[in-house]
């Protein structure tokens, strides 16, 4: 699974903006479309993903997140294919950015299913570092790869290489030993469709450590991904930057994803779960408004890479301990629904945001729109609980009673991919 994962998140990093990148560069978009490109795929495929909870919920995990890559796979496949024959279109993106944003939906969700079945409790913690680890490699080395390839290649190249990272990632699944346990209902069977996702939402709004969580990261992820577009339009436009220098401003601050991600474990163990996830949750949110002062040349590059270098430091602290909080709570028999609730409320709010945030740049400008976003941000730990039952400085996670969730960061990466894989 970890080796599954690794090839996949390398795809999707690869691909980093490419729906972004392939629109303002092969079909001429400009900051209203490619904000719509980008919230119309969250969007649409969260409500695709809305009857997907439940029915994943008693099925084998496996074999649904191997019919989810393979779906990316043929989805992102038709890009490079219909560019090259000169069919390629607008609308075209749109449909596949839903495809693979309910794919990735299901898929999030199924796997932090099969990840628990997997790993031990005790376990978790080290499990989901090393995910992080990983995805922070991945992300360190895409990007500029990506890019690179795009202005050797044409603008679909890392296209085409994410979706056979998926096909990749369908075969090491395949590799897993044994057919996994067999979902069982503990009472009433989940309902369909929304009624099922409503438990999921139940859970986490009923829990107090959670419910501040919840909204926290959901409007962090929101701002943050709204703004991402809108950087992509004001550096490969206004500013000149060629596609391989916007790769590299965002795969060297990765180092800081490493780095991270190292230190999550024994910041637990030193600090306690809940001052690492104050402390780091607060100090994310306070970079992103540095991207709004980005400027020409050699001093605009240096400062978005150590913006990003900082937000991603702090990112990479936070989310392994957060991931693994929320997954320890989950009884196994509702982790899907809560999931997939969790990841549809952040990708429709980030849809909307992203959608939001492209009509204000086209009103006033980029710059403006991001400088907007980072001032928000500055007020986002607020949401963050002061105090929480969690563990104190020393102790090791164990199982809990109650709620929580594990989605990707930054998804994305979501995630992205948080992302990004389960980027949160």
């Amino acid at each position: 699974m970890w080796a599954a994962y690794a090839v996949s998140a390398f795809g999707t990093w690869l691909a980093f903006d490419a729906f972004a990148l392939v629109a303002i560069l092969a079909l001429d978009a400009g900051p209203a479309e490619v904000s719509v490109l980008a919230a119309a795929g969250l969007a649409v495929g969260a409500v695709v993903a809305v009857p997907l909870g439940p029915w994943v919920e008693f099925r084998r995990k496996r074999p649904v997140m191997i019919a989810m890559d393979l779906v990316r796979f043929a989805a992102l496949m038709s890009v490079p294919a219909t560019y090259l024959l000169g069919w390629l279109s607008f609308a075209q993106l749109l449909v596949v950015a839903v495809v693979v944003g309910a794919a990735d939906i299901a898929f999030t969700a199924a796997s932090g299913a099969c990840l628990k079945a997997l790993v031990r409790s005790e376990d978790l913690l080290v499990a989901n570092g090393r995910f992080e680890a990983t995805t922070w490699t991945a992300t360190a080395l895409g990007p500029p790869l990506g890019t690179a390839a795009i202005g050797l290649v044409g603008p679909v190249a890392s296209v085409a290489a994410n979706a056979v990272s998926f096909l990749l990632s369908a075969a090491g699944i395949g590799a897993i030993g044994g057919r996994g346990p067999h979902p069982t209902r503990a009472a009433a069977p989940a309902r369909p469709g929304a009624g099922g996702l409503l438990e999921g939402w139940r859970h986490i709004l009923a829990s107090p450590a959670l419910r501040p969580l919840f909204f926290n990261t959901v409007l962090v992820n929101g701002l943050i991904m709204a703004a991402s577009p809108l950087l992509a339009v004001l550096m490969l436009g206004e500013l000149g930057f060629a596609p391989w220098q916007y790769g590299l401003a965002f795969g060297v601050p990765c180092i800081g994803g490493l780095i991270g991600s190292r230190l999550a474990r024994p910041l637990l163990a030193r600090l306690g779960q809940h001052t690492v996830m104050l402390t780091a949750g607060t100090l994310r949110a306070c970079w992103p408004l540095g991207l709004a002062f980005v400027g020409p040349g050699p001093t605009g590059l240096f400062l978005v890479i150590a913006v990003e270098f900082g937000l991603i430091t702090c990112m990479s602290v936070f989310n392994p301990v957060f991931a693994t909080y929320r997954l320890q709570q989950l009884p196994p028999d509702r982790i899907v629904r809560t999931l997939t609730a969790w990841s549809i409320t952040s990708k429709t709010t980030i849809a909307a945001m992203t959608g939001a945030w492209g009509l204000l740049a086209h009103l006033t400008s980029p710059r403006t729109a991001i400088a907007i976003a980072g001032l928000l941000l500055l007020a986002t730990p607020l949401l963050l609980p002061r105090s929480s039952p969690m563990f104190p400085p020393g102790a090791a996670p164990s199982p809990m009673s109650g709620s929580a969730s594990r989605a990707h960061i930054l998804q994305t990466a979501e995630l992205h991919t948080l992302l990004r894989a389960d980027l949160q």
